[in-house]
Order: C-alpha cells, then structure tokens, then sequence
C-alpha cells in the first residue's frame, strides 16, 4: 500500500474517542486566538492607557546621587501606578531646567516585566556625563540612542540630533500591548517634546547603522555626522532596545537573575543556558542593586552587528576596536570618537 493510499485510508475510517478530543482541543485552541484577536482589536481596544506616572518634589538623595553637580536642575521623584494596583511599578528621577521637558535620568523597575523604560541609574549617568565634558568637545555631535542622548544634553549642554522623546521601541508587557496607542498618548503627553521628521528619519539612520556589520555601520555613522567631528556613546540596554527595534536584523534575548552576593553564580548559570540555547554571546550587567541581567545575541550574524562589537560581549573585543575607536567606558556606557574618514586596512 503507497503512502497516499494510507494516509487516505486512515482519514476514511471512524474517528477514535481521542481524535476527536484531539480535534476539539484544536477548535477551542483556535477559538481562543480569535478571543484573544478580538480583545486586542475590539471595541475596549483605545481603551485608556493602564497606567499614570505621578510626579513630587520629594526626591531620593540616595538615588539622585551625583546629579546634583550639574547646575540649575529641577529634580522630581516620578512613579509609574498601574491601574488597580497600590504599590509603585516603578520608581525614577526625571531632571528638567527653567521651562524645559522633563528628562528620564533614572528609572527603576520592579515589576519584572519590560515597562516604558529601561533601567537606568542616576549616578552611573552622572559619572558618563563627567566623563563626556572631558573627552567631548563643545562643538562635537554626540550619537547615543535617544533617552541617553537627552540626558547628556541635559547634563552637559553637547550637541546631539536625538534631543526629543522618540518614544522608540515600544516597551510594554504583553497583556498591555493592545493598549498601544493609548500608551503612546500617554507617554507623548507626559514627555513632550516630539522629533521632527527629520529627527525621526535620522534617527533610523543611526539605528540601521548600529545594526549594520561593523564596516558598513561605521561608514554610516560617519556619513550621519555630516564631516563634523563626532562621537558615539553606547549601553548595554541598547542591544535590547535596538532588538525591539530592529528584530529582523538582531536577535537579542535577556534573562535576570537574583543578586545574592558576587556574580560568579549567575555567570554559571548564564554560561549554562546560553551553551543549552545555542547562541552566540553574552554580556551581564547589574541594572539595579537586586538583578544582574544577562543579555544575549541570538546567532552570529547578530554577534556581528556594528552595536555588538561595541560592546563588552563574550564575542567582541570593544578594546580593539579602531573605527570607532574608544575613548571611555564607565558602568555599563561605552564612549567611542568616530573617525572622520575610515582608516587604512
């Protein structure tokens, strides 16, 4: 009997007690896609936002440290409350001065779910800002990806192209996502300060660069700083951000993990999962006093993306690299100066 012949027959015979349960499974999995496609799209789909920030004057010295340093600015405590819920998701500091927008410059959260922001602390941004009004020029362009962009002209007055609230990606837990264009009002309102359309074009310029290989992506940057003398800040948070971003062109994963004592036990454990999963690379940061957060490149081709190179992954050498070329690192900041024609090979 061919192939054909039996799979026809066995198709033509009484259905068993557990083919039809098979089949049922089957329909209600597919009626719950529907439910779910429904709830997303349906009429409570412009829903409002879940979410508020709630802004107050009393701020936390401990986390706001080295802020203060940086002259005339207005520091407020913002929490970000869900709806339904007493505690804060989050906690930050946002920084503005006499008549300006507020600015992110620092943000944690402890909700265990990706949440408007990344985590970013105060007094590891107040160290890059020092070290950018050392090796950074007045006159020189500042690349970095937008929310560290804003907070280094913010805190020291650099020129950079990326000086609004791009909004880019979009972070938010699944169960939130269809809610997405009542967060962005949300987040628009509250951060003020759009891109223009050619801020927002240029701004995918520098995204496309990062994801480009390392050749073609520094060539792009250069070509984005328009022959002006320039320099480009990177973080670790940016491989997960330009992942969102850009997921065809890089596969980035992330995991957490406790902070007990030093990182030699999540390491261990990052190594593991990352041999189990067949990826590519890793880099471990510590993001709050509670977590260290693995962050990994998904396949070689995202191991050789112009950002990864930059960054202290298990697969980069960032000390190497000649173009850019390094001129800093503080915390989990890279400061790189972007060469003004490519060097000789």
């Amino acid at each position: 009997m061919t192939g054909a012949a039996a799979i026809a027959t066995v198709a033509g015979a009484p259905a068993s007690p557990q083919r039809w349960l098979a089949r049922l499974a089957w329909l209600l999995f597919a009626v719950g896609i529907a439910l779910l496609a429904w709830a997303a799209w349906g009429p409570w789909g412009d829903a409002p936002a879940p979410y508020r920030y709630r802004v107050s004057d009393e701020g936390d010295a401990g986390r706001a440290q080295g802020l203060q340093g940086f002259g005339a600015l207005q520091l407020q405590r913002v929490e970000l409350h869900a709806d339904g819920i007493d505690q804060p998701l989050a906690v930050g500091h946002i920084a503005r001065r006499a008549g300006g927008a507020p600015v992110m410059v620092d943000w944690d959260n402890a909700s265990g779910e990706p949440l408007a922001h990344v985590d970013t602390r105060a007094a590891e941004l107040a160290g890059l800002a020092d070290a950018v009004r050392e090796h950074v020029p007045e006159g020189a362009l500042l690349l970095a990806w937008w929310d560290t962009a804003r907070a280094l002209a913010l805190l020291t007055g650099r020129r950079t192209p990326f000086d609004a609230w791009f909004g880019e990606p979009f972070i938010a837990p699944s169960p939130w996502l269809a809610r997405r264009s009542s967060i962005e009002a949300e987040e628009r309102a509250f951060w003020g300060a759009p891109p223009s359309q050619a801020q927002s074009r240029d701004f995918r310029r520098f995204a496309e660069a990062l994801a480009s290989d390392e050749r073609a992506g520094a060539q792009a940057l250069r070509e984005l700083a328009g022959g002006r003398q320039a320099f480009l800040v990177v973080h670790v948070s940016d491989l997960f951000k330009l992942g969102r971003m850009l997921p065809q062109q890089l596969g980035v994963a992330t995991k957490d993990f406790p902070l007990r004592g030093d990182l030699h036990g999540p390491i261990v454990l990052v190594k593991r999962w990352m041999q189990e999963q067949r990826w590519s690379g890793y880099t471990v940061h510590e993001p709050s006093d509670r977590i260290a957060r693995a962050t990994f490149v998904t396949d070689a081709r995202s191991a050789q993306t112009l950002l990864a190179r930059l960054l202290p992954l298990t697969s980069s050498a960032p000390l190497e690299m000649r173009d850019p070329e390094l001129v800093y690192q503080h915390g989990g900041y890279w400061v790189y100066r972007i060469a003004p024609a490519a060097p000789r090979q």
